[in-house]
């Protein structure tokens, strides 16, 4: 029975996604309809584009909304947990937690207005005209990736030992030096996997990205979502197909990259 239920549970969840791949191989034009076995629609997709710079433009905002996540969701994980208790605590928490509970559309429409105020402010006091675009994607979803990654490196320090810190500082180590030669290698682990979450949250956002864009920042999931309106095309199921194939890589390097530490 355990068996038959985790075949059950495996195949409601992939066989969607296998079917969407089967049709990226499909010749017809149709997207979801079969015509014989073909990889013109991956040649299709790379000849587009549109999606490539799309695709690149979300892979470059992406990156640097994970990088700046976890400069400040680290800074703020760190604060909470070995800051101990001082003014404010409770509400540097709430804040820090409280895009993990919000729903997206209260979020995009907060940050629109945030962007709109501040583009009016720069404009009259300035004299900067600053558009929406890609770094106000960046920005909009640095602020969503810092609290996830603020949550992870938080529960990692509180896991952790504070007497090899002590023993560090008990040596003659400054602060700084605790930091760079002991916290810092033992909350790795934990800034790595809140930087992937937080790039990977970019990286498939649409709601929020929808809100706070303008025309020169259309993201590769914001084009895909568009083109609901006027009909899919078989290159969305090549793309599907390509993004499980890397992803099905970077997991397996991962496997094998853990199997060769764990034999070490």
């Amino acid at each position: 029975m355990r068996r038959l239920g985790l075949a059950i549970g495996l195949g409601f969840l992939w066989a969607p996604i296998l079917l969407m791949v089967a049709y990226a191989f499909s010749a017809d034009r149709i997207p979801f309809q079969w015509g014989g076995f073909s990889l013109r629609w991956f040649v299709a997709l790379a000849a587009n584009e549109r999606m490539r710079e799309a695709a690149s433009l979300s892979l470059r905002i992406a990156a640097g909304a994970a990088t700046l996540a976890t400069l400040l969701g680290g800074l703020a994980g760190w604060a909470l947990a070995r800051f101990g208790r001082f003014r404010g605590r409770a509400l540097l928490g709430v804040l820090a937690g409280a895009p993990l509970v919000l729903p997206e559309v209260v979020t995009g429409l907060s940050l629109l207005l945030l962007f709109v105020m501040a583009q009016a402010a720069a404009e009259a006091w300035l004299g900067w005209r600053l558009g929406r675009g890609a770094v106000t994607i960046l920005l909009a979803h640095a602020t969503i990736g810092m609290a996830y990654v603020a949550l992870v490196v938080q529960a990692r320090l509180v896991a952790l030992d504070a007497s090899l810190e002590e023993a560090a500082a008990d040596l003659g180590a400054g602060p700084f030096t605790v930091l760079r030669t002991v916290t810092l290698p033992l909350i790795a682990p934990s800034l790595a996997a809140g930087w992937l979450l937080a790039f990977t949250l970019s990286l498939d956002d649409v709601v929020v990205a929808s809100f706070v864009s303008g025309p020169a920042g259309t993201t590769l999931p914001m084009m895909v979502f568009s083109a609901l309106k006027v009909g899919l095309t078989p290159e969305v199921n090549a793309l599907a197909a390509l993004i499980l194939a890397v992803a099905a890589l970077a997991v397996g390097l991962a496997g094998l990259a853990l199997r060769r530490r764990g034999t070490e």
